[in-house]
């Protein structure tokens, strides 16, 4: 699988982006990250390392804490790949509002004519 489809498929799940959002604030232990989750140590654990498969996360190595943080790369490369569709959607945005306009104004192309 190419790495768009990994990251993608990471972010499919909610508990994921809720533990990518916790860590847009700073590291976290995991201890920490599964606070706020009705589910086992394990459970956040497999949440965890598929992020950290998908490059989403690293853990590093403080003494007896292991810090979770967020890895931005793979983010800017979803980023990326949606820029030319946010083009693609602001383009047709922009010509739907010069239509509304010209309906307002009474312009020739209105339908109801």
């Amino acid at each position: 699988m190419d790495t768009l489809s990994i990251t993608l498929s990471a972010l499919a799940d909610p508990t994921r982006r809720a533990i990518l959002a916790r860590l847009a604030t700073g590291e976290a232990s995991v201890s920490e990250l599964a606070e706020p989750f009705d589910m086992s140590l394990v459970a956040v654990s497999k949440h965890l390392k598929v992020l950290e498969k998908a490059g989403l996360i690293s853990k590093g190595r403080e003494a007896q804490w292991r810090p979770c943080r967020l890895e931005p790369k793979p983010l800017r490369q979803v980023d990326d790949w949606l820029e030319s569709y946010r083009q693609f959607w602001n383009d047709n945005l922009d010509r739907l509002e010069a239509y509304a306009e010209l309906l307002q104004k009474g312009g020739k192309n209105d339908p109801s004519n």
